[in-house]
């Protein structure tokens, strides 16, 4: 992969939105318009999400920690197993990536008093789009399968597993009320779309 690949997936978490109006429902009640200081951070685990939120942006935050968490495991085995050196560096940039909006998230959610773990990863899933989890036997497949099947094996499971991310960016694009929450589903519906593209490219190759 060449070098500026790498740093496209590594721009993704970049800071999105420093500044932001907010207006968002926190359960039942709507919660009028509020304007979000300008955040000087240094990294995106810095930046703040303010106060006003709903259950879309709970749940969004939920279950794509779940999802980075598992992510972070199959880039991690990648890294070690993979032999071309263009899937070793996107493993290694998904770590470093999400590693970071891992920390953001769990902070925003301890700011609005939730928790950062899912009760039911499947009826969570199930309950909200009907998306498969993946797996841990699948994940844990990729430490034991035969060096010549592991790049596809990992490629297809990846790519499956950051579709779900794209998908769970777009209810919260839809459905979601807190601005930085917003901001940042789109940005991970980008980058996660371009990660898609690289690995289907990589599948052909």
């Amino acid at each position: 992969m060449k070098a500026r690949h790498v740093a496209a997936l590594v721009v993704a978490a970049a800071p999105f939105l420093l500044g932001a109006c907010g207006t968002a429902v926190d359960k039942q009640e709507a919660a009028p318009a509020a304007t979000a200081p300008a955040q000087n951070v240094k990294n995106v685990s810095e930046i703040t999400a303010g106060s006003t939120f709903n259950d879309t942006d709970v749940m969004f935050l939920q279950m794509l920690i779940d999802n980075q968490q598992q992510g972070q495991q199959m880039a991690q085995i990648a890294a070690k197993r993979a032999g071309r050196p263009e899937v070793v560096e996107l493993a290694k940039a998904v770590q470093v990536t999400q590693a970071d909006e891992i920390k953001m998230m769990t902070n925003w959610l301890t700011e609005w008093g939730k928790p950062a773990t899912l009760d039911e990863r499947t009826s969570l899933h199930a309950d909200h789009g009907g998306l498969p989890a993946t797996s841990e036997k699948e994940i844990a497949a990729l430490k034991t399968m035969k060096k010549a099947q592991f790049e596809t094996a990992f490629l297809n499971l990846f790519l499956g597993h950051q579709h779900n991310a794209v998908e769970f960016a777009q209810l919260e694009l839809s459905k979601g009320g807190n601005e930085q929450a917003k901001a940042f589903a789109e940005r991970v519906k980008q980058s996660r779309t371009d990660q898609v593209q690289q690995m289907l490219k990589l599948l052909a190759g």
